[in-house]
């Protein structure tokens, strides 16, 4: 047992020394949409993302050959603090589990992409700490396991950091449920920050069970849709501030504490934003946890500069980038399309709408050349994983 626990600390060890070097500074743009951004999602970030799995998962190929496949119960919470048990087989993949767990909801299998797994925490004093999205192929009863000290639970959020898309969900009343639940929760755990005319119209309409106005409300509300990261360090403007973030809405928002004991308040747009990536900067002093950073490179007024984010959810971070991205481009291209489709067919007009469109996608985006990764031939791996995966 204890040769099999070294060879596995070794094992994650070298994944790191090996991986890391070239592949973690490559989140970002380039000119060539399409070719770059097929390696950025095939290559880069798929290592990205099993490396997430491999260290904040404390999950590995050794522990991984040692699981024997057999039934077992999982809960799996709703926002509201309620829980589906499935029972399962231990090898159940969380995009199946997801599915399953939706689906007994009541969930129209079209909306299933709005929503994800997560694993997160709830702590005494009534905070939510969200700790990781589960990745679709990541076995989450196996995860909950090797996570045994953190006291995790798996759940269901929404999964896409553009509040207008909650539209798309009303119709749906599994989906408005689960939105409106999570909404609540959010309120209770000052995610979510309403004037207090706000806040007694909230309340009015959940005395009433008027969800679909709640929501309405809601989402005029400062911060609503974003993602609360627990309280880190960050050098920005000097070293050793704390910061309180939320990442949504196209930004990174952070309330950093000066030396002074003033709070700044900071708005990182995601447009002026040109490569990140997260490191594993091992053990604390004290050797209670693992250290990770999360530092991105930003254009301020001309200047281009990394920002530092010393926090344990740099991984979570990571994934509500990708997605900001994802959904800024997906809304782009849609655009564009629209676009195209409003000019007269002839040969010069159609290229002049294919131009106008890759300007579109790019609007905002500051191209990236360096850092960039190029699959290796005997890559092609990578090809059957998606971005949803990441």
């Amino acid at each position: 047992m204890r040769d099999s626990l070294s060879w596995s600390s070794t094992f994650r060890m070298l994944l790191w020394i090996q991986i890391l070097p070239t592949v973690m500074p490559s989140e970002g743009f380039s000119e060539s949409y399409s070719r770059d951004m097929s390696i950025c999602t095939s290559s880069s970030n798929t290592v990205f993302s099993c490396l997430t799995d491999c260290t904040v998962s404390s999950f590995c190929f050794s522990d991984t050959f040692k699981i024997q496949t057999q039934r077992a119960f999982l809960d799996v919470y709703l926002a509201d603090g309620s829980n589906i048990r499935l029972e399962i087989r231990t090898s159940d993949i969380a995009e199946r589990i997801l599915e399953v767990t939706l689906c007994k909801m009541g969930l129209s299998r079209e909306l299933i992409n709005y929503f994800s797994l997560f694993f997160f925490q709830d702590h005494d004093d009534g905070a939510l700490s969200v700790v990781k999205k589960v990745a679709e192929f990541e076995l989450p009863y196996v995860s909950l396991q090797s996570m045994k000290e953190l006291q995790c639970k798996l759940g269901i959020r929404k999964w896409y950091m553009d509040p207008s898309l909650d539209i798309l969900l009303m119709d749906c009343t599994a989906s408005l449920n689960l939105l409106y639940m999570q909404a609540i929760q959010e309120v209770k755990t000052n995610w979510v920050k309403p004037t207090e005319g706000q806040m007694q119209e909230l309340e009015f309409l959940q005395k009433k069970a008027n969800k679909a106005k709640f929501l309405e409300l809601i989402r005029e509300m400062q911060f609503y849709g974003y993602v609360r990261l627990d309280s880190c360090i960050c050098d920005y403007p000097e070293e050793g501030c704390s910061a309180d973030i939320y990442v949504g809405n196209n930004e990174i928002h952070c309330g950093i504490k000066l030396p002074t004991n003033q709070t700044k308040e900071v708005s990182f747009k995601i447009n002026r934003l040109r490569s990140w990536q997260v490191t594993f900067l091992g053990a604390t002093k004290d050797g209670e946890e693992d250290t990770l950073e999360l530092r991105f490179e930003y254009n301020d007024s001309g200047t281009w500069q990394w920002i530092i984010l010393y926090t344990k959810q740099a991984f979570l971070l990571s994934s509500c980038l990708k997605k900001m991205i994802s959904e800024q481009m997906m809304k782009a291209a849609k655009e564009g399309q629209e676009m195209e489709m409003k000019m007269p067919e002839s040969t010069t007009n159609s290229q002049k709408s294919s131009i106008q469109q890759k300007q579109v996608v790019h609007s905002g985006f500051i191209s990236r050349k360096r850092f960039l990764v190029r699959p290796n031939e005997d890559d092609s791996v990578f090809e059957k994983i998606r971005e949803e995966d990441l």
